[in-house]
C-alpha cells in the first residue's frame, strides 16, 4: 500500500522505539521521512540502510525543546520540499522519581521534552500546513496521561497536558484543513521497557487483557492510520492502543 505516497513527514524521535517504527512504517506508505533527533549514531545507522534501499530520507539532529533550533530545522524542510504534510511529535524522556524524591531539575528536564517540545513543533510547523490548507499532527501521549502512574509526577504532567492540546489545537486548526489526534500507548516493548525486571514485564502483561505487550510497530500503524486520508474525519481524539490495560 502507499497510503502516505509523496507525503512529507517530520518523525520526532524517530531514530529508535517507537519512532524507528514509525520511520519505517511511513516510508514503506510511500512517505518522504525526515527524522528529527539527538542521537546521531542510531540516526545515521536507520538513515543509511534506507537510503541504499532506495527510500527518500533524512536526519538532522534537533534538540525539540530549543525553539529556536525546531525554527531553524523547519525552515530547512520547507526550502528543501516545499511542504509539511505530516508531524508525529514522538520524541519524549523519562525521569522518574516519586514527588519527595523528584529534584527540579528531573521535573523540568522531562517538561521542556514532553511537553514544550510538543508546542515547539507544532508552533513551528502548522503555519506551514494553514498555508497549504492541509496537515495531520499526531501526539504522543500515553495511557499513564489518562490514569497516572506511581513516581511520574513529571511524565505523567506532560502527556495529560499533550491531550489538552491537542483538543485545543484541533478546535484552531481543524477549519483549516489540519487534523489534530493523539495516541496514548500502553505497555510497549521498546528497548527501554525490554531492560526492566522480569517481574514488572510480568506485571505489564498480567494488567494487560490481551496478555501481552504492544510493539513499536501497534504504535506505529495507528500513527500511520492518522495520518492517511482514511482518517480524515478524526480530529480531536485520544486513541489509546493498550491492549485493554486495566488501570
Amino acid at each position: 500500500m502507499n497510503r502516505l505516497e509523496n507525503k512529507i513527514a517530520v518523525i520526532t524521535g524517530g531514530a529508535q522505539g517507537i519512532g524507528k517504527a514509525t520511520s519505517e512504517k511511513f516510508l514503506n506508505e510511500g512517505a518522504k521521512v525526515i527524522i528529527w533527533d539527538l542521537d546521531d549514531i542510531k540516526a545515521n545507522e536507520f538513515v543509511n540502510e534506507k537510503l541504499n534501499q532506495g527510500f527518500v530520507v533524512e536526519f538532522m539532529k534537533v534538540n525539540v525543546a530549543n525553539f529556536q533550533e525546531v525554527e531553524n530545522a523547519t525552515k530547512n524542510v520547507i526550502e528543501k520540499y516545499g511542504k509539511i504534510d505530516i508531524l508525529i511529535n514522538n520524541a519524549g524522556i523519562l525521569r522518574d522519581a516519586t514527588l519527595l524524591k523528584m529534584t527540579p531539575e528531573q521535573w523540568q528536564q522531562v517538561i521542556d521534552v514532553n511537553l514544550t517540545g510538543v508546542f515547539n513543533c507544532t508552533k513551528a510547523i502548522s503555519p506551514y500546513m494553514v498555508e497549504k490548507q492541509f496537515g495531520k499532527i499526531i501526539n504522543a501521549t500515553s495511557v499513564v496521561g489518562l490514569y497516572g502512574n506511581f513516581g511520574q509526577t513529571n511524565y505523567v504532567a506532560t502527556k495529560a497536558g499533550v491531550i489538552g492540546m491537542t483538543k485545543v489545537w484541533a478546535r484552531e486548526l481543524g477549519r483549516k484543513g489540519i487534523n489534530v489526534n493523539a495516541v496514548a500507548p500502553g505497555f510497549i516493548a521498546t528497548e527501554m521497557v525490554a531492560s526492566m525486571p522480569e517481574k514488572v514485564l510480568t506485571m505489564m502483561k498480567e494488567k494487560t487483557p490481551l496478555g501481552r505487550l504492544g510493539t513499536p510497530e501497534d504504535i506505529a500503524n495507528t500513527y500511520c492510520f492518522l495520518a492517511s486520508d482514511e482518517a480524515s474525519f478524526i480530529n480531536g481524539a485520544v486513541i489509546s492502543v493498550d491492549g485493554g490495560v486495566i488501570s
